[in-house]
């Protein structure tokens, strides 16, 4: 090896050693794509280097080790379908020199979080492999052990539709949260209150949803499995994980000192480009959130010519000194705004506001990010009337520029634009048929019946989403709600004494604007006070039900709010707490072995349809 070759292999040693510190502490610096492409630049300059046949250390200095009685390795990569089909040659070149036939393989969802062993007694960290780091105190800080204790391998992750609803605004990923329960001895009160709604989990591989299916089947349907598996799993996910099934196939494969040979992750590769950042804009979301985009010079990635990027919060633009000149390096996965791959240059300037700007008002930090004190913020207003029709869901028309049209007008609040009729949108300068358009919307969003989950859910109160609102209306009629008490909704079970404070001090905060709205008479369709439906002779009332299959006398989602207006807890994937599986047609045999095994009571489509309607 040249002296050259040396210098570019300790300096990319370098750069690995320090990504793979940033993502094992939950603050992620490069994207999965871009620190393997580093890795195999590694292999190409020297394939043997230490770095690549071990598995990349975690470090939990605080931690007692622990030794593994099996070692937890990495995993093989494949982008593509070619990568795939090479890794089943070669499994199956293998299985012929046993003289097996049929191989199976199993795939399931590649989880994104902290890989972690639970054998009953000792729960540990992945490590570097051969010794990870004892963590059993996670479950008494309030991690949920799916499927109880001593399942095996799996990963501590959060809800996905939970971090979305009430974290986005906190952490960068999940993953960044995770880290920091397990780390760390005071958790903070986000984190405490995801802890609190049993929204951080550790998930065994052996609980998630999987499809056995044949070399042939993995090779022609991969992206297709990898869409289905997808869907069904509520986690944070970077990928699926393809591994054989024969126990004597696997140990005739066996493993390199980094991964096992019969198992394989499978991930997408979106296409990434080089861009200069041209300019800084930002913008300002209902909850105050003053979030950065990235202007940058016209790049095309995936077909696409890219001019803006996400950058998520202030915080990152500090961290990693990004402003007007720094070259950063792009990748597109099929998102519409593609994400900041790493940073090549950094900018000589980094300019972060003070002040917000729409409204002046002088900004404050939260975490990394900043945020707008101001409720009444016209930037936030408009964001909040848009959140209303977006989830209200029943009346198009109000897009941006015509809320913003109206806010400008002083039109910002729901109660003066619901007054408004065809002659009020003229005046504002709407034309004859736009103004048409929108005081007919204005009837139907009032007319059309919507469930009241939404109507709640839509008002855009702090840490009352959908599924929420959907909880608190099975306690409390809607029109109640406005009076409800924090000690109230300490009895509700995932309503923790943060989650309660914040949800009343919201629904305090817009009292009079919902009393308003109930005045025009919204069509309601109302949720079931779970009182009531106990009363019911309803055998799934307060049951887990998950449906599957093609439905013949509705739509999986009819049927789903049918379930939930009867007092079902409706689930999307079998797990220890679903008490009903409802089948379809074309719905696989191992589906129903598997819900069996558990427990789960399995019915057709009639058998819900005649509860239904008895109902």
């Amino acid at each position: 090896m040249t002296k050259q070759d040396q210098k570019k292999v300790e300096e990319l040693v370098k750069t690995l050693d320090k990504h793979n510190e940033n993502y094992r502490r939950g603050m992620p610096t490069i994207s999965d794509v871009r620190y393997d492409e580093l890795v195999e630049q590694l292999r190409e300059l020297a394939p043997d280097h230490p770095f690549i046949t071990r598995v990349e250390p975690e470090n939990f200095s605080e931690k007692v080790e622990v030794r593994h009685p099996r070692p937890m390795l990495s995993t093989e990569k494949a982008y593509t379908v070619e990568e795939v089909e090479r890794f089943v040659a070669r499994v199956e070149k293998e299985a012929r020199a046993l003289g097996l036939s049929g191989v199976e393989y199993r795939v399931t969802p590649k989880l994104d979080g902290l890989a972690a062993r639970d054998d009953g007694k000792v729960f540990a960290t992945r490590g570097n492999g051969e010794v990870g780091y004892e963590i059993s105190s996670a479950f008494a800080k309030g991690v949920i052990a799916i499927g109880g204790r001593g399942q095996g391998v799996g990963e501590i992750v959060c809800s996905r539709d939970y971090f979305d609803e009430h974290l986005a605004d906190k952490f960068e990923h999940p993953r960044n949260m995770v880290v920091g329960i397990i780390t760390s001895d005071n958790v903070n009160e986000a984190s405490k209150q995801a802890l609190q709604d049993e929204a951080v989990r550790f998930v065994p591989y052996s609980t998630l949803p999987k499809k056995v299916v044949s070399g042939e089947e993995l090779v022609r349907d991969v992206w297709d499995i990898t869409e289905e598996l997808w869907a069904a799993v509520d986690y944070p996910l970077d990928g699926m994980v393809a591994e054989v099934t024969d126990a004597d196939l696997q140990d005739a494969l066996g493993a390199t000192a980094h991964h096992y040979r019969w198992q394989i992750a499978i991930k997408k590769k979106g296409e990434s480009a080089v861009t200069e950042v041209e300019g800084i804009r930002w913008q300002v979301g209902r909850m105050g959130a003053v979030t950065p985009v990235m202007e940058v010079r016209p790049v095309s990635v995936s077909g696409a010519t890219i001019r803006n990027v996400t950058a998520h919060n202030a915080g990152m633009l500090r961290d990693h000194s990004i402003g007007i000149g720094a070259m950063i390096r792009i990748i597109r996965s099929g998102e519409v705004i593609p994400k900041l791959e790493e940073v090549l240059k950094p900018a000589e300037k980094v300019e972060l506001l003070s002040n917000c700007p729409s409204c002046n008002a002088e900004l404050f930090w939260q975490n990394d990010f900043l945020k707008c004190p101001d409720f009444n913020c016209p930037a936030r207003v408009e964001q909040r009337l848009e959140y209303w029709f977006k989830t209200l869901g029943n009346a198009d028309w109000f897009g941006k520029k015509t809320i913003a049209k109206l806010v400008a007008a002083g039109r910002n609040t729901l109660e003066s634009v619901y007054t408004m009729g065809e002659d009020d949108f003229k005046k504002l300068g709407f034309g004859p048929i736009q103004s048409s358009n929108l005081a007919e919307a204005i009837y139907i969003s009032r007319t059309k019946e919507t469930d009241d989950w939404r109507f709640m859910a839509a008002f855009g109160i702090p840490d009352l989403g959908k599924a929420d609102s959907r909880k608190l209306l099975g306690h409390f009629k809607l029109e109640d709600i406005v009076n409800v008490k924090q000690e109230d909704l300490l009895e509700i079970h995932g309503f923790g004494e943060i989650t309660s404070r914040s949800v009343t001090a919201g629904i305090a905060a817009v009292k009079e604007t919902i009393l308003h709205m109930l005045d025009f008479n919204f069509n309601l369709r109302r949720t079931p006070l779970i009182k009531d439906t106990k009363e019911m002779d309803n055998p799934i009332a307060g049951k887990g039900i998950v449906f599957t299959g093609k439905m013949v006398q509705g739509t999986r989602e009819d049927m789903q709010a049918a379930a939930r207006r009867m007092g079902a807890k409706v689930q999307t994937s079998v797990s220890g707490k679903t008490d009903f599986l409802v089948c379809g047609s074309n719905v696989g045999a191992k589906k129903v072995e598997k819900a069996e095994a558990k427990g789960v009571t399995v019915v057709k489509e009639d058998w819900f349809m005649d509860i239904v309607n008895e109902g």
